[in-house]
């Protein structure tokens, strides 16, 4: 079977579901037999926050690969990133709002103005909120195509918001390595977008 077709087979999406999930179970199964490590807290906010910058990656990576491939198919699984992107956020929003501050609304609130990597996170989560909620082919009916593609392209700043939070969390610690490799990832995937668009402008002058 060619890989187009196994794209368009009903059991792909399953499948893709099944993979990006793995990630949530696997900190489930190690949290609940202790297995995250001297500071577990520590260890599932920084692997929530991880995944959710490798999710933001293979969502940006959908569009890209699909034009440079010619596969439309690969445009059926970049919903699902997306809104796996906002489920690994929400849990990243969670672990610290739970383990760091205990669900202390006026200390989380005092956190996000004091840190700014704390505000920039919370920034980042949201504007993805509104993608989530309208991520529906029902939202993009009440809002109309265009209006709806310019509200989405709101995921451009978040990724921007992305790489500042992990950046200025990582500077504690003088540890820009990762930092370094999401910031190139996404800096093709945005710039590849910023080519293709003035591409598209000098076509239809």
């Amino acid at each position: 079977m060619r890989p187009r077709s196994l794209l368009l087979n009903p059991g792909a999406k399953p499948l893709v579901f099944g993979l990006c999930v793995l990630p949530f179970f696997w900190l489930l199964y190690a949290a609940v037999n202790q297995q995250l490590g001297a500071n577990p807290a520590e260890a599932l906010i920084r692997a929530t926050g991880d995944w959710t910058l490798r999710f933001l990656c293979l969502a940006l990576a959908v569009t890209p690969l699909r034009t440079l491939t010619n596969t439309p198919a690969l445009a059926r699984f970049r919903r699902m990133l997306g809104l796996f992107v906002y489920f690994y956020v929400v849990l990243h929003a969670l672990s610290y709002s739970g383990f760091d501050m205990g669900f202390e609304v006026a200390d989380i609130a005092r956190d996000i103005v004091k840190r700014p990597f704390i505000l920039v996170g919370f920034s980042a989560l949201v504007l993805l909120t509104p993608l989530a909620l309208t991520s529906f082919n029902r939202a993009i009916k009440a809002l109309g195509a265009k209006r709806w593609q310019r509200l989405h392209q709101s995921i451009y700043p978040v990724a921007a918001l992305a790489i500042l939070h992990f950046f200025w969390m990582r500077a504690g610690k003088n540890n820009f390595a990762e930092v370094f490799v999401y910031a190139a990832v996404l800096g093709v995937l945005l710039g590849w977008r910023v080519v293709a668009f003035f591409k598209k402008k000098r076509l239809n002058a």
